[in-house]
């Protein structure tokens, strides 16, 4: 590697990176020597194996996303760390794409992850993906008369369980709509891929072989859960569709255009190539990954306090976290929502929530002024999330406790 890359010396027990410090964009990997890694509130889906060692990366997450530090690293050995500045990660790729490709599918993997613990907490009926449920994508769109929906989820079906137990109603299905059996490729332009309004660009539970980057227009992606879910809205520069090509599994959630759209399409074959041959977009999907694992552990860890009230406050504070902005004493906050976008966040039911709102409001951290919530000091809003999260965290802790014995 380049000697501009920092070497640096730990002595065993010694903190290399200390959870919730604000401001660091530097993250290591581990030349010699072993460390542990941990959370004062670990989530359900942290891993158990938290001691990592040579050839093995930490901070990545605060690093690239600009967030403060979710956990502490602390060195059980004397340990000699490669110091990498997240400017510098465009060189480390072009010096060592192994080690950057390894950093995306660790983060690529421990998205999923997050993703599907947070889909379970949340949304009870949802399934794993498998092609198999294909077909009842396509029935669901039939009933809702999106008839170019349903005809896109029936040839999926039948392109990947051709044997399956649904294909002869799925062939039924597709006669039905004077559909073909195979669906037709998209709009091709060398890289590029163009789609009307509205169209399908990928279905929840099919196999994927491309990421995409927006070029212009906007996608959509949603989810089925009993009802379709809007999950996102993503615009020019967004990437999206990495999980699948990364860890080769089922796409966890549909992408459909949002007016005329054109995308430029990285497939599995040539994404290792653009990673080495393109750092500053590699670099750009390194920062998105990052993002959203960090924005996944905070959903999770919020979900995770059992006090409504606690979650509340939690979720105000994320909304604050997701903007980067310094937490300060005595600085207010004007948040750009009201009362029934907060409790959408929390998703708590409007006909359960009076009782709650009132208690917010007595305690007049939080107050209202032309609809929209107001926080009167962010470093109190800071300290009463984080005294919420603890206690949940020891609540979670005696009851394990009480379910070992």
């Amino acid at each position: 590697m380049s000697s501009q890359f920092k070497v640096e010396n730990y002595m065993a027990n010694s903190f290399i990176i200390v959870e919730g410090k604000k401001t660091s964009d530097i993250f290591y990997i581990i030349l010699k020597g072993n460390v542990k890694l941990s959370k004062e509130n670990p989530t359900i889906a942290d891993s158990t194996n938290n001691i990592i060692g040579p050839g093995d990366f930490f901070g990545v997450i605060s690093s690239m996303s600009g967030h403060a530090r979710i956990e502490s690293a602390i060195a059980l050995s004397p340990v000699a760390v490669i110091a990498v500045r997240k400017d510098q990660f465009g060189e480390l790729i072009q010096k060592n794409p192994d080690v950057a490709m390894k950093i995306i599918r660790f983060f690529s993997k421990q998205l999923r992850f997050y993703d599907k613990s947070i889909t379970q907490l949340t949304l009870k009926n949802a399934s794993e993906e498998n092609p198999e449920h294909l077909y009842m994508i396509g029935e669901y769109y039939l009933s809702k008369r999106s008839f170019q929906h349903a005809t896109y989820g029936f040839q999926r079906y039948l392109k990947y369980c051709p044997g399956g137990p649904n294909a002869e109603k799925a062939v039924a299905r597709l006669k039905q709509l004077k559909a073909p059996f195979k669906a037709p490729e998209p709009d091709h332009d060398g890289l590029n891929r163009h789609y009307k309004d509205n169209e399908m660009i990928f279905c929840e539970n099919e196999y994927g072989e491309e990421l995409y980057i927006i070029q212009s227009g906007q996608v959509k992606i949603t989810k089925i859960v009993d009802e379709e879910v809007l999950l996102a809205v993503l615009k020019p520069g967004d990437i999206f569709g990495e999980m699948a090509i990364l860890d080769n599994r089922p796409r966890s959630a549909s992408a459909i255009s949002f007016g005329e759209v054109t995308l430029m399409a990285i497939n599995k074959n040539n994404f290792e190539n653009m990673v080495k041959s393109q750092p500053q977009l590699a670099t750009r999907l390194m920062q998105l990954l990052s993002e959203r694992v960090w924005t996944a552990y905070r959903q999770l860890e919020n979900l995770t306090i059992k006090d409504v009230l606690g979650r509340i406050y939690d979720t105000l504070l994320i909304q604050i976290e997701k903007q980067k902005i310094l937490i300060r004493p005595k600085q207010a906050h004007n948040f750009q929502f009201g009362v029934n976008e907060l409790l959408n966040m929390v998703g708590l039911p409007k006909d359960k929530s009076e009782h709650i709102m009132v208690q917010l409001f007595e305690e007049k951290l939080i107050t209202i002024d032309g609809g929209k919530l107001i926080c009167n000091d962010i470093s109190e809003l800071d300290k009463t999330a984080h005294f919420y999260r603890k206690k949940s965290a020891m609540e979670r802790k005696r009851e394990a406790n009480k379910n070992n014995y």
